[in-house]
């Protein structure tokens, strides 16, 4: 069983979906189920078959996100440190070819968000960055090739 590492506030989201989707999605499904059955023969009625592949979605999705609550190991964010990259650290990074500089929040693959600047620590750059000090070269292949990054700043 794979353990997926995350914060308290990513922890409580998933709870807060799963339960709009069992109390707000299920009940919603089931109607439409009900109406369609009550137009009469099932064997041409698509109506029926749409909801009837819609409530198969969506308990399969419910399933997924429970099955990831069951794994989810909720960091204790006050022993963090900075001393090298891990976890929920925000690192600032430049790249050594073109002196850019950017900063990223390392988090669990179900909290990333790119435009909020979280990538995950199971992408090439999370996984290249993950144990690094300040100072330090990080030489991370992805897609286009090889990316040389010295970490700048490792912050909470």
């Amino acid at each position: 069983m794979a353990v997926s590492y995350m914060t308290q506030d990513g922890y409580n989201k998933l709870l807060e979906e799963i339960t709009f989707l069992e109390t707000n999605k299920r009940p919603e499904i089931s109607r439409q189920i009900a109406e369609a059955r009550d137009k009469g023969d099932l064997s041409e009625n698509a109506e029926y078959d749409a909801a009837k592949e819609a409530q198969g979605l969506l308990e399969m999705k419910i399933a997924q996100l429970k099955d990831l609550i069951a794994k989810a190991r909720v960091i204790d964010e006050s022993k963090l440190t900075t001393d090298s990259v891990q976890i929920l650290n925000k690192v600032k990074i430049r790249n050594t070819k073109n002196k850019a500089e950017m900063t990223y929040t390392l988090v669990s693959e179900s909290e990333a968000n790119l435009k909020e600047g979280k990538i995950a620590i199971n992408t090439p750059i999370g996984k290249g960055l993950l144990g690094k000090k300040v100072g330090e070269i990080a030489e991370i292949t992805v897609p286009s090739g090889t990316m040389t990054f010295e970490v700048v700043d490792i912050s909470i």
